[in-house]
């Protein structure tokens, strides 16, 4: 099996020292191209939608309100194919 592992250009996700598998394909998104990730989309819904326009009364607040929403989002399969989906160009090599 092979498997390709897409990530963004965060200084966390790579080190000099990392040894890829060689059945292990990495790509690294373009700087600044939250379009191609559909994480950010995510993030987006549950900001405008879950969590716009809210204060929290303690730290404990915030975090059940962010469960509550993550919750909401990871029980409906159909909300996130709609916003998560990606259709890619196949990429052809000369």
């Amino acid at each position: 099996a092979h498997a390709v592992l897409v990530i963004d250009g965060a200084g966390w996700h790579g080190s000099a020292a990392l040894r890829v598998p060689d059945n292990i394909t990495i790509v690294i998104l373009p700087p600044y191209a939250p379009e191609l990730n559909p994480v950010e989309n995510i993030w987006a819904y549950l900001r405008a939608n879950k969590l716009a326009i809210s204060v929290f009364d303690s730290y404990d607040d915030i975090v059940d309100r962010c469960c509550e929403a993550w919750n909401f989002f990871a029980n409906d399969p159909d909300r996130i194919r709609s916003i998560a989906d990606r259709q890619y160009a196949q990429a052809v090599r000369a």
